[in-house]
């Protein structure tokens, strides 16, 4: 069912004039096309970023695989540069599905995965190209279902008028009844807003944003949420994948014909995380707990070289040596694929006493680089945000790596975390120098140290969330003060861009009222905000003056405990009173330090 039409003037007046075409026509290995007449239904699943981000994200291959699999035609879409949009509606042309340029209004269901909020622009640009209304209360009973999961529907507010339903939780049980759901009821003559009814009221973790009202007092605080109509949930929970180990793994993942960000096999491990970090929405969102078998990896593992012929494999998890049979695997993965000239990547290492025996694990792998993330450097900040780990850990880990052929050492901080002082920020700077000083010990010469540091944004569903986020003076400073610091040539500090930042922190803890002001920014031109060659933060702050949007009311202000927060409806697994309990618990602990101080 290849619309040839679409296809011959895209590929005839378009594709010759923009940026790496290939990435607009499909047809990669392993993608799988089908005439959409002769499947159940037909949905295509978006990813609001560019191709290149898009085709590294492991969720997107597992929801293609299972759909492809069950009997849909499942399609991929992603945000289009801006010299491809720009040529699409020059001549008149809709964003399409990769499989069979099918434009995005004629598939029966469109699922975008909200991975980041930066990316939000990025989801009107691909509805309104694609033909489909970009507000939910004017698509038709039949039109194409508008769906949304991942983690930024923890808060799904600001972009609540464009989507018709949010998924919660774990996307292999979700999705496909989702699709079989609405496609059942496709010319049944019922209105588009019974229809979603109708599938919100037979599970908890479906929200519909029609039917939940926000109330607001004099001071445009929210002090309630109201339902529409009584056959929705009045909360929405998590869907949870029950048996990860059963779900399938996806051995055949498209292979893109272009560089992407991350060209390599991946495997899911483990889902969820067994530690309480109180800055992490991960750990809370993705509960309970749940493991692959290392039998279950490696043949996925084995099957997914044999279909692909990558030379690289990353075991994906929120931290990865917390895996119960971690050296059994690693052990295992190094004897089956050594041998094969295969690298083995581990990309989310927890600092612990397993770090020193990991670099003999991969004794013949990869030895580009060590990835960790300790996120702060003293032990008391390290209590205050409740990751236990210890500096003599790191150290020796490194050591061992630096011992083993490893010269490169990358770790991953914060900075701006509630009672973050001037030595917070030393420590960084020292423990960074004292890696590099190790290597010298080991090598003869200084280790590359690179600490890359983000600017803390409070998210939803943590203990942090009534947190107030700091202000880009106090970034700036932060930035300056630790680049000052540094006084070995062998250690870089890299920041993150703090308008990126707060934008972050605007559409991370925002509500519904300022999904005008998203709109607005994006029709003045918002586009690809998550790249810096295309952000243009004085954009968002203007539009946001112009519409008379307080972003100290969203940002930077802290909110009381027991405040209607607008994302209070969406529960997770421990509940909102564990959350407050630890807040609490933050607080005494950051006045034990000031006084210490």
């Amino acid at each position: 069912m290849l619309n040839s039409a679409l296809k011959d003037l895209v590929t005839a007046r378009i594709l010759p004039n923009v940026q790496m075409p290939a990435q607009y026509l499909g047809g990669e290995l392993h993608s799988v096309r089908k005439d959409h007449r002769e499947a159940r239904g037909s949905v295509c699943i978006a990813f609001p970023d560019t191709y290149a981000m898009g085709m590294s994200h492991h969720g997107l291959q597992v929801l293609y695989s299972i759909m492809n699999a069950s009997g849909w035609a499942c399609e991929r879409v992603f945000a289009p540069l801006p010299d491809f949009e720009a040529a699409l509606r020059n001549h008149g042309l809709p964003l399409y599905g990769l499989e069979t340029f099918t434009p995005l209004h004629r598939f029966d269901v469109l699922g975008f995965t909200l991975q980041y909020e930066i990316s939000y622009s990025n989801i009107l640009t691909m509805l309104d190209l694609g033909g489909i209304p970009l507000h939910a209360e004017d698509r038709g009973p039949d039109d194409t279902l508008v769906v949304a999961g991942g983690p930024g529907g923890q808060n799904p507010e600001v972009i609540a008028p464009f989507i018709d339903l949010f998924v919660l939780g774990d996307g292999e049980p979700s999705l496909p009844f989702l699709c079989e759901q609405w496609k059942a009821m496709q010319g049944s003559g019922k209105s588009r807003e019974d229809k979603l009814a109708a599938i919100a009221s037979q599970v908890d973790w479906a929200y519909v944003p029609r039917f939940y009202e926000p109330i607001y007092n004099d001071q445009g605080i929210q002090i309630d949420t109201v339902r529409t109509r009584d056959d929705v949930p009045e909360s929405i929970r998590q869907c949870v994948e029950t048996d990860l180990d059963a779900s399938p793994l996806p051995t055949r993942p498209v292979v893109p014909f272009v560089q992407t960000a991350h060209d390599r096999i991946a495997i899911e491990i483990m889902r969820g995380c067994p530690w309480q970090c109180r800055f992490c929405q991960s750990t809370t969102i993705k509960r309970p707990l749940r493991y692959r078998t290392v039998e279950t990896i490696v043949s996925a593992a084995l099957e997914t070289y044999k279909n692909t012929g990558y030379d690289e494999i990353s075991l994906l998890s929120l931290s990865t040596s917390d895996y119960p049979r971690f050296e059994e695997l690693v052990t295992r993965m190094s004897e089956v694929f050594t041998p094969l000239g295969v690298k083995i990547s581990l990309p989310s290492l927890r600092i612990t006493e397993m770090l020193k025996k990991i670099p003999a694990l991969l004794q013949e792998g990869r030895r580009s680089g060590l990835t960790l993330a300790p996120e702060v450097a003293r032990d008391d900040m390290r209590e205050q945000i409740r990751k236990p780990v210890k500096n003599q850990d790191l150290y020796d880990g490194c050591r061992e790596a630096f011992r083993r052929g490893w010269r490169k050492v990358k770790l991953y901080f914060m900075c701006g975390l509630p009672g973050e002082r001037p030595v917070d920020l030393d420590g960084i700077v020292e423990m960074a120098e004292t890696i590099s000083r190790i290597g010298k010990e080991e090598t003869g010469r200084f280790a590359d140290v690179t600490a890359s540091v983000s600017n803390f944004v409070p998210k939803s569903a943590t203990p942090y969330q009534w947190n107030g986020m700091r202000r880009r003076e106090y970034f700036e400073w932060a930035h300056r003060y630790l680049k000052a610091k540094v006084s070995l040539r062998s250690v870089r500090i890299k920041c993150h861009d703090i308008e990126t930042s707060l934008l972050e922190g605007v559409l991370t803890r925002g509500d519904r009222r300022l999904a005008p002001a998203l709109e607005e920014a994006w029709r003045r031109g918002a586009r690809l905000d998550a790249w810096r060659e295309h952000f243009n933060p004085q954009l968002w702050w203007q539009t946001f003056e112009d519409l008379g949007v307080d972003l100290d009311f969203y940002v930077h202000r802290t909110r009381g405990v027991d405040e209607v927060l607008p994302w209070d409806l969406i529960r997770i697994k421990k509940g909102r009173d564990y959350l407050a309990k630890e807040q609490g618990r933050s607080v005494v602990q950051l006045e034990a330090m000031a006084g210490a101080v």
